[in-house]
């Protein structure tokens, strides 16, 4: 079987939902919502390998240092390793009284019962019950009418009032979900949320999380929005009610359909760490949060140090994170192409020079030291990447400060050795590299030994002990200044005859460890631009190393 040239005979676009008047294109997320983690049930029950206690014990412990107040901890009814597990939780006195554990439901007797049970003695929990409305659901997996589909929903209800008083020294809380919303019509699902409140008789302060989730995504990410602002505005009561938003990723934009959810009015958001969860998975947190962050609003979360996160959330999944997650990946702050280092290059010595708080470094949305990322790996070079990228590693690892023309010019040898060996270069390859065309003197024509500096009215004299040619002679050159000196030197000796074109120094390092770099380029008698440097305590010495390098590369 292959693609339909017409898929309009198989699917149905989505329908427009009835919605006169968006207010949600108009408005900006500007405070957090509410955060519920649901790694532990949903994207648990997703895993391959489910988490064992050990690993459950260590993703609470993460999501509390997090920062996350309501954390899904399971699905108690689902058997013996979840119950104990949960109850353990509390028995043990692990969840903060800051932090409310949530258990996840059917909407059947027995099994609500278990789940009030597992939380007994809990300061305050959740008790998260659901039935599926759609049309789908109804006619295909029920067999059922809209009446009987509602009727589950308040039976239900009835089950969490009745079993919260039973175990009265716990501060219970209820969550209904109306099951595949997303699919669903939006004023049945209006119905059978109004006639769970019915029973449940919310408060303004204390009042019931409706979670109105895209169980499968169906649609474009404004049509979500759509559904949650129509039903904000048709929900009697809705003051006494917390709209809760859990968004899958079968479309793609999981992350897109909560941001506009919350800008449609919603009050909180469940999903899991990196988007782990059931088919393409659910939305992730991270990315919602740190998309708040670098539009300068706290997310109050913390990620200061997400390769722990990372760590940690791989090491429970068994599921590694992608490469190019946002936020988290390993190469999302890396740039290998030539034009975007010298950006990014660029971006970092601006910031230097006006020492702004503010954040413009192209193509980083983000500080990556904000997330605990160091800026070594932000530049790496492969045989795409170009001057600029060069340089960065060069001066992030080893502090030189290259002259724009002898980056370009050292990008040919590195260029060469990437194409030599097929693979990206690391900051050894690259300082190697450097190190053999500039400053290992060894095997080459010129060498320094000794030197020393006379004047002599407005000349100034340079005498030298240089091994030429393998070979220790002296050396002497008169010019106006120590590094035309040596050059004449050179000349007189039988070396290149060469003009100063550009010289630059800066020092490397701070207190008595500090080392001067001197840079220079020369000309040759045919025209051919030769580039040198030196590194030595002394800067003078350090300029002339860069003559001698200069000489070598003139060989």
């Amino acid at each position: 079987m292959t693609m339909l040239r017409d898929p309009s005979v198989k699917y149905s676009a989505f329908p427009q939902i009835p919605l006169g008047t968006r207010e949600w294109p108009g408005r900006t997320i500007t405070q957090a919502p509410i955060w519920l983690s649901t790694d532990m049930r949903d994207g648990n029950q997703a895993l391959i390998d489910p988490m064992d206690a050990e690993k459950k014990a260590r993703f609470f412990d993460l999501l509390v240092r997090i920062g996350l107040k309501e954390i899904e901890v399971g699905f108690p009814s689902a058997g013996a390793t979840e119950y104990d597990f949960i109850s353990g939780l509390v028995r043990d006195g692990r969840i903060p009284d800051d932090v409310t554990p949530q258990v996840l439901t059917q909407s059947r007797a027995d099994l609500i019962r278990t789940s009030f049970d597992s939380l007994a003695g809990a300061k305050t929990a959740i008790v998260h019950v659901y039935n599926a409305v759609s049309p789908a659901w109804r006619k295909i997996v029920f067999g059922m009418d809209m009446a009987d589909i509602k009727q589950i929903a308040i039976d239900g209800a009835k089950q969490l009032r009745d079993n919260a008083a039973r175990l009265p020294q716990t501060n219970w809380r209820f969550e209904y979900s109306p099951e595949t919303f997303s699919t669903a019509e939006l004023d049945f699902s209006i119905e059978v949320c109004a006639a769970v409140m019915d029973i449940l008789q919310p408060t303004t302060d204390n009042p019931i999380i409706l979670n109105l989730p895209a169980t499968v995504e169906a649609a474009t990410a404004n049509i979500y929005a759509d559904q949650i602002e129509y039903f904000g505005k048709n929900l009697p009561n809705r003051d006494r009610a917390l709209i809760s938003l859990h968004t899958h990723n079968d479309r793609g934009t999981g992350v897109a359909a909560a941001e506009l959810g919350l800008l449609a009015g919603a009050d909180r958001v469940e999903g899991c760490l990196f988007g782990n969860g059931e088919r393409t998975g659910n939305t992730c947190l991270v990315t919602i949060a740190l998309n708040m962050y670098t539009q300068g609003v706290d997310p109050e979360l913390d990620f200061s140090n997400i390769d722990e996160v990372i760590q940690t959330v791989e090491y429970c999944n068994q599921l590694p994170v992608h490469p190019r997650h946002p936020y988290g990946g390993e190469l999302v702050y890396t740039a290998f192409s030539g034009s975007h280092q010298d950006a990014i290059k660029k971006g970092f010595a601006a910031r230097e020079r006006q020492n702004d708080e503010r954040w413009e470094v192209p193509y980083l949305p983000i500080d990556p030291a904000d997330l605990g990322r160091s800026y070594e790996a932000v530049i790496r070079v492969n045989s795409q990447s170009g001057k600029g990228g060069v340089a960065w590693v060069l001066e992030q690892d080893k502090g030189l400060k290259l002259p724009k023309k002898m980056q370009a010019s050292f990008s040919h040898v590195v260029q060469a050795l990437a194409d030599e060996t097929s693979r990206e270069l690391g900051a050894e390859d690259i300082w190697g590299a450097f190190d053999h065309a500039y400053l290992v003197t060894e095997g080459k024509r010129f060498q320094l030994v000794d030197w020393s500096e006379t004047h002599s009215g407005p000349d100034r004299i340079f005498a030298g002990k240089l091994t030429i040619d393998g070979a220790t002679r002296s050396v002497s050159g008169r010019g106006n200044g120590l590094m035309s000196s040596v050059i004449a030197a050179l000349a007189e000796s039988g070396g290149p005859i060469m003009d100063i074109v550009d010289y630059s120094e800066h020092a490397i390092g701070q207190g008595s460890k500090v080392q001067a770099a001197a840079y220079v380029e020369c000309r040759t008698a045919d025209g051919k631009s030769i580039f040198g440097c030196g590194l030595d305590t002394d800067v003078a010495t350090a300029s002339v190393r860069a003559i001698l390098s200069a000489a070598n590369g003139a060989e």
